[in-house]
């Protein structure tokens, strides 16, 4: 149920932290992943890393602001792989400053990565799986910020509360062509893009003392949920943003 031999996943932000996580976790499950990112330099790394491990992988620079760059990717990838089954949205960017301190480039930039490069990405799988007629998955990384209100995440608050109202609706639209739309909100997650706040000690101790499983999260801790809604496993989800915090949203 939760194999994906045969499936071909498109992932951006694919090439550091949380996404090539990701991409590592589907392609042991024998999924081709095709990768997407900015850094060229980290995605070369990223394919190095994945192809050592025996995933078939694409890999390929993209800004996911732009429609034209976004199109051009996916007509690689069916070039390459000859299908689209699952879209991974995992590409984000955040700037943390109080309300009076935002300007309005900072606004445009987290918005611009976080909720129009899903919609792109998302309209751009979506037309291709229903021309497929094979069904598909859509997954959205969204956060623990998408939900709970705190100081500081402005953009990237109204970010990730926009990307779990677009999997709502997504979902509605696109049952009929059995496409299942969920959403993946991460808590506090160990990653390098991570480690420089999370060696602090005085936040740190913070962190934890509200989680009520009393540590943050790993990579790993992300596979689970993740199979269950790339695969055949969530045949009967859709609509749904699953919190995976150690409790700290429930708290």
């Amino acid at each position: 149920m939760f194999r994906l031999d045969g499936k071909v996943a498109m992932i951006t932000g694919g090439s550091k932290g949380i996404g090539l996580g990701i991409a590592q976790t589907l392609g042991r499950m024998g999924a081709k992943v095709a990768i997407a990112s900015r850094g060229l330099e980290d995605l070369e790394k990223a394919k190095k890393s994945l192809t050592e491990a025996d995933i078939e992988v694409l890999a390929t620079q993209v800004d996911v602001t732009s429609k034209k760059s976004v199109d051009n990717w996916l007509k690689e990838v069916i070039d390459n792989f000859g299908e689209v089954h699952i879209l991974i949205n995992n590409a984000g960017t955040n700037i943390r400053k109080p309300l009076v301190e935002v300007d309005e480039s900072d606004w445009e930039r987290v918005l611009d990565t976080n909720l129009k490069g899903v919609f792109l990405a998302g309209q751009a799988a979506a037309k291709q799986m229903i021309e497929q007629q094979t069904g598909g998955k859509i997954v959205n990384i969204s956060s623990i910020f998408g939900g709970v209100g705190s100081s500081f995440q402005t953009s990237y608050a109204a970010s990730k509360g926009g990307i779990n109202q677009l999997t709502k609706v997504w979902a509605s639209e696109l049952a009929e062509h059995g496409i299942n739309v969920n959403g993946l909100a991460p808590g506090y997650i160990k990653t390098p893009m991570t480690e420089g706040w999370l060696n602090d000690e005085e936040r740190y101790r913070g962190i934890v003392d509200q989680t009520m499983l009393k540590r943050v999260g790993d990579l790993e801790d992300l596979e689970g949920p993740l199979l269950l809604l790339a695969s055949d496993g969530s045949n009967y989800m859709t609509g749904q943003t699953i919190y995976v915090d150690g409790g700290w949203t429930a708290k």
